[in-house]
Formats: structure tokens, C-alpha cells, sequence
């Protein structure tokens, strides 16, 4: 029996409904949410992902403003405009597009964006306290991982999950995240990646595998036992079709893992939408905490 599909899409769209209310109630009160988005150069990418965020915003009445400088912009130049939007108060988020150009140091800009406006969840603050499991913003693609588990019905209390990759962006946040006495927690962890001797007799042992290294299909059904829930992170481009559009491929081999999986994420439409929409989630809190509501 195939493995239930878990659609980033849809849960994305019941979180955005949820935000979109909880937006036009704040302003009831004469909250505004703001985000501000920064980008550095022409990167295309870059640009597809500042421009989904903006609109997504807009659709759920955040006030978003796009902030677009030259390739040579000055690393204290980009530092001068990050402190005019920690002082400002309309600007509750703001959130520093990566990759920057390599003239600038990208930790030296995300340490100088202000902890309570850290809406990606990467300042070192935010990292402290998520390792300490107290109130802060958590990073996007992971807390976007746990409400997809969550509202999915899947039990993680006591489950073997096993990540393949140790990003600062994925990996260890997930580890982290997932170990904790939460929701979508109490689970028992490994970490695996690139010096991880026998990755296969892990990932066979994994009730829940969250991949997330950037190799299209690297993991196969042979690699997975009966049952597993699979969330994929990866997006890789492994092609384009005739019209020009790109071909997508996650980290898992979808065809065949899902024959054996009982829930899995596909690639596009799984963890993708859910990391803006916490983007989203992550301003409006900044606004009730400026707000001192929460």
C-alpha cells in the first residue's frame, strides 16, 4: 500500500488562513506587522524567493517592504541600513537574503539584526534559546518539518529519527527541535552525515528519516524499512523540460520509497511552502511581542 502524501501545500494554506485572521484581528488593535526583506545583488534565485515571501505577505495583510541593493553594496553600508530597521518601530521582521556577496560577511550581518526581529531564526540569541527550549523564533524550514508532523497525526514521542545532513539551517535545529519534551519531540536522535560510517544501517533503523543534503534520489527503498514516515527536504534541479521549466528532484527516490513509506513528503509541494508560511508565522509574533501581547 503507497504511503499517505503529506502536502506541504495544503497544510501550508490552513496555517496561512489561521495567520490571515490572526493579521486582521491584530489590526483591530492597531498592530501592523512588518516585514522588511534585503536582498544584495541579482542572484535569480535569490530573487524568487524574496519576491514569494513579499506576496505572501501581502496576502495576509503583513506590510512587507522589498529592499533591493547592488552587487557592491558596502558590508557597512548593508550593516547602516539593518541598524535603521532595528530602530524602527513599523518593522517588526527583517530578514537578510542569503547567499550574500562574498565582499560581505554573512555572520556579521545576521549577529547585527536585532534577536527580537529575527524572523529566520538564525542570530545566536534565537539559536541559545531554542537549544534551551525557551520561547524565540524558531528557524523556518524545521519548526515548518514539526507542523507538518503535528497536524499530519504523526507520533514522534519515542520514535527513532534519523537526519541525514547537519546544516545550521536543517540539520542541527531539527536535532534539536525534535529532541526536546514538545510537541513533534521526545524522540530519540541521529544525526548522520558525511563521515557517518555506515549511513544505510541507520537510516533501516529510522521510524521517522528527515533528508535534508541536496542529493537528488540519494536515498532508495532498500535504504528504508516498512512504515517509515519520510520528510524531504531537498530540492535539486536535475533538469528542464522542453518549455524551459526546471525538473525537481528531493533527496528521497519518490517512486520507489513510497511503495514502502506510510507517510511522505513530495518534492515540489512538500517542505517548500511550509518555510515561508513560518517566515509569516514568525512576524506576526514579533508583532505581538513588540506589541506586548505575548
Amino acid at each position: 500500500m503507497a504511503a499517505q502524501i503529506i502536502s506541504g501545500v495544503e497544510i501550508a494554506k490552513t496555517i496561512r488562513a489561521e495567520l490571515k485572521e490572526e493579521v486582521a484581528g491584530l489590526k483591530e488593535k492597531n498592530i501592523v506587522p512588518g516585514l522588511v526583506t534585503i536582498l544584495v545583488g541579482e542572484d535569480p534565485a535569490s530573487q524568487s524567493y524574496v519576491s514569494a515571501k513579499n506576496k505572501t505577505a501581502k496576502e495576509l495583510g503583513i506590510n512587507s517592504e522589498q529592499i533591493t541593493l547592488p552587487v557592491d553594496t558596502t558590508e557597512e553600508d548593508l550593516l547602516a541600513l539593518v541598524d535603521k530597521c532595528n530602530k524602527d518601530k513599523k518593522v517588526n521582521g527583517i530578514l537578510v537574503q542569503l547567499p550574500l556577496p562574498k565582499h560581505i560577511n554573512e555572520a556579521k550581518i545576521l549577529y547585527a539584526i536585532d534577536p527580537d526581529k529575527d524572523v529566520d531564526g538564525f542570530h545566536p540569541v534565537n539559536v541559545g534559546k531554542m537549544v534551551l527550549g525557551e520561547q524565540c523564533f524558531l528557524p523556518c524550514t524545521p519548526h515548518g518539518i514539526l507542523e507538518m508532523l503535528i497536524r499530519s497525526g504523526i507520533e514522534t514521542s519515542g520514535k527513532e529519527v534519523v537526519i541525514l545532513g547537519r546544516s545550521n539551517i536543517v540539520g542541527k535545529p531539527m536535532a534539536n527541535l525534535m529532541l526536546q519534551k514538545r510537541k513533534a519531540g521526545n524522540a530519540t536522535i541521529t544525526l548522520c552525515h558525511t563521515r557517518t560510517a555506515d549511513t544505510d544501517f541507520h537510516t533501516r533503523r529510522a521510524d521517522i528519516l528527515i533528508a535534508a543534503v541536496g542529493v537528488p534520489n540519494l536515498v532508495k527503498a532498500d535504504q528504508v524499512k516498512d512504515g517509515v514516515v519520510i520528510i524531504d527536504v531537498g530540492v535539486n534541479r536535475i533538469g528542464k523540460t522542453e518549455s524551459g521549466k526546471a525538473i525537481l528532484a528531493g533527496d528521497v527516490e519518490f517512486e520507489s520509497v513510497k511503495e514502502k513509506a506510510s507517510f511522505i513528503t513530495p518534492v515540489p509541494g512538500g517542505v517548500g511552502p511550509m518555510t515561508i508560511t513560518m517566515l509569516m508565522k514568525n512576524t506576526v509574533q514579533a508583532a505581538k511581542q513588540a506589541a506586548g501581547i505575548i
